[in-house]
């Protein structure tokens, strides 16, 4: 029995990360071919080439948009420009299937602007040894499996490694894995034995088909039983020759004096053959969708008669939870590292990917923000929705409010009139906060309606102290109460910065200064003005203010109005209940 052997098919192997001191580079894998390996699973294993492409389709949706596209339009059209659908769908592709994703940035002369944001093959290029804790390159060559030792692979800067002649530079997108530096395994690296097992079941049936074999073979040899070394070397051709799948399972190897000594062969025979290969089918199915998160087969066009699917809520439940779990951190990291590229030619965006989610698959009702419902949905907002005032931006915008007042300092000042404003001008016209007013709102600045002797002022009242009432006012009634008054260039800049944007008639720009807080608003804006203190008796009348030299300031006549008293409420004049 010493000379009967049994010969298996090769098992799965985790992939190696190896520094040789050969090399300036890191080669990944046994033979540095772990990506052609992914690429070898993807194409060969139909289930988790399904779930490659799926997720991909899911990560990318229909493209790349901006919250703030419409306010933002010139930027947003550099960055179209800039990162082109194509060149995004491929490397989302990379950053799925290979764990990683390459970026070939390209600079202008000079190297002061990016000129163009493409995909690099990721399975072409190998980590340059860090240096200070830092990868500073990348290697390329066509295919590393196969590189000669003669073969000088061409070395390429790492984003910000470069120097100002080096107008070519590598960006590496990849995930944070523990215990990996220089490459990122695949979010699915638990289940490619899997891959490798669905593959081989299915070459095995189609080459059974194909060449009539039983599922095992017996070879005898009966010319004698050659040296250790000699059965060895046929022992290895033979495996080569038929081992695998290709052919269809493993061989049982007998070396024998003659055929009156030779092995008696009994029919290898597996009970339930066919089930059991069932079985390995679907157990090979089911680990690959869990390696790759997938909650329910039918969100990748994968029929199950088990599990998520059979129901509208069902399905509903299981597109959110995978939305969340799977997609979602894709598309941060993507985002991330396309903000940090397009920040370098001073682009700033709210970026997000339009989700393929059908609305009603979306999970609207912890959403808080209509930014959020956009980013959500795809579906895309008009700028009164977009300027939601409960967003965070919102708070911001209220934060600087504080800012832009005055307190004025009543040893210099006097207040020697006030009165809700009255209106000699014109209907104010939204177009003219397009551009920001003439002066910047800066507090204690002279305003247009200042001279050398008296400052004119507005204050936000009455104080209410509601509980129904808008952010807007509460803050402006906390200012108020603060003593601090706003110039009217004050005033219009915080509408041309978007403040109370979402109670705009229609998505117009919104007038602070004609509107306050909104339809039914209770409040109005109180004219103060103020004369430069000569004594302490120094009080006179505004005839005396006027003779002096004060003009009357020329203000809507809505100013000292509030909204709820209005004809229409507040509303816009074309507004029907």
């Amino acid at each position: 029995m010493k000379n009967l052997k049994i010969i298996n098919l090769a098992g799965y192997e985790i992939p190696k990360v190896i520094e040789s001191k050969r090399y300036d580079w890191v080669e990944y894998g046994e033979k540095n071919d772990y990506f052609e390996d992914l690429i070898e699973r993807y194409l060969g294993s139909p289930t988790n080439s399904r779930c490659v492409n799926g997720i991909v389709d899911m990560i990318y949706g229909r493209g790349l948009n901006a919250t703030d596209s419409e306010t933002n339009p010139k930027m947003f059209g550099k960055m179209k420009a800039l990162l082109r659908p194509d060149e995004i769908k491929k490397i989302v592709n990379d950053l799925k299937l290979l764990g990683q994703a390459a970026i070939q940035v390209t600079y202008k002369k000079g190297k002061k602007e990016i000129s163009g944001i493409y995909h690099f093959p990721t399975e072409t290029l190998r980590a340059e040894k860090a240096k200070n804790g830092k990868v500073k390159g990348y290697y390329y060559h066509p295919k590393w499996s196969e590189i000669k030792p003669n073969d000088k692979p061409k070395r390429i800067p790492s984003f910000g490694c470069g120097t100002k002649s080096e107008l070519i530079e590598i960006y590496c997108v990849k995930p944070y894995r523990p215990g990996f530096y220089y490459y990122s395994p695949v979010d699915y690296q638990g289940c490619l034995q899997y891959c490798s097992l669905e593959e081989e079941v299915s070459n095995y049936h189609i080459n059974n088909i194909k060449n009539g074999l039983q599922p095992s073979m017996l070879l005898n040899f009966n010319n004698g039983v050659p040296g250790d070394e000699a059965q060895e070397i046929i022992e290895r051709k033979i495996y080569d020759k038929f081992s695998g799948s290709s052919n269809a399972g493993r061989f049982i190897l007998a070396f024998n004096d003659d055929a009156e000594s030779q092995a008696s062969v009994e029919p290898i025979n597996l009970p339930d053959a066919h089930a059991q290969y069932e079985f390995l089918a679907k157990e090979s199915r089911e680990k690959i969708m869990i390696g790759h998160g997938v909650v329910s087969p039918i969100l990748l066009g994968i029929k199950d008669n088990t599990g998520f699917g059979n129901n509208a809520e069902e399905l509903r439940t299981a597109s959110i939870l995978m939305d969340n779990i799977v997609i979602r951190p894709f598309q941060t990291l993507l985002l991330d590292s396309f903000k940090k590229l397009l920040a370098f030619n001073e682009i700033s965006l709210d970026l997000y990917f339009v989700t393929l989610q059908p609305i009603e698959f979306t999970e609207l009702e912890n959403i808080a923000t209509k930014i959020k419902r956009e980013e959500e949905t795809g579906e895309k907002l008009s700028s009164q929705e977009k300027n939601d005032f409960s967003d965070d931006e919102g708070d911001d915008l209220l934060s600087q409010l504080e800012v832009l007042g005055e307190k004025i300092d009543e040893n210099e000042w006097e207040l020697i009139h006030t009165e809700k404003v009255e209106d000699t001008e014109k209907e104010f016209d939204p177009t003219s906060l397009s551009m920001p007013v003439k002066d910047d709102a800066k507090p204690n600045k002279v305003s247009s309606q200042d001279n050398s002797t008296y400052k004119v002022r507005y204050s936000y009242g009455p104080i209410r102290n509601s509980s129904d009432s808008r952010r807007f006012c509460v803050k402006m009634e906390s200012l108020t109460e603060q003593n601090l008054v706003f110039r009217k260039e004050d005033i219009n800049m915080m509408s041309f910065r978007g403040v109370n944007r979402e109670l705009g008639h229609k998505g117009q720009n919104y007038s602070l200064f004609k509107f306050k807080g909104g339809v039914n608003c209770h409040h109005y804006w109180e004219l103060r003005v103020y004369k430069k203190k000569v004594n302490e008796n120094n009080l006179v009348s505004e005839s005396e203010a006027v003779a002096d030299g004060l003009k009357e300031p020329n203000n809507p006549s809505e100013v000292e109005i509030a909204p709820k008293d209005m004809a229409n409420r507040g509303h816009h004049p074309n507004y029907k209940k």
